[in-house]
């Protein structure tokens, strides 16, 4: 590492976006990603309509029991 930078011609916030939407990435054990996706094949649907419709279910069964 330098002792000292030059930020004299840095631009503040340059990549920054107002209202951006950022879609984080999910990691699925590979037995869970092979069920799922065997399950969504046979229901003729993305894993990732799957994967929100099981979350939408948890996520209502959280809030039964809170």
């Amino acid at each position: 590492m330098k002792k000292q930078y030059d930020f004299s011609k840095a631009q503040r916030a340059k990549f920054y976006r107002a209202g951006a939407k950022l879609n984080l990435p999910v990691y699925l054990e590979p037995q869970v990603h092979a069920w799922l996706t065997a399950v969504a094949r046979k229901k003729h649907k993305e894993v990732s309509t799957l994967v929100n419709q099981l979350l939408r279910k948890e996520q209502e069964l959280v809030e039964t029991v809170s």
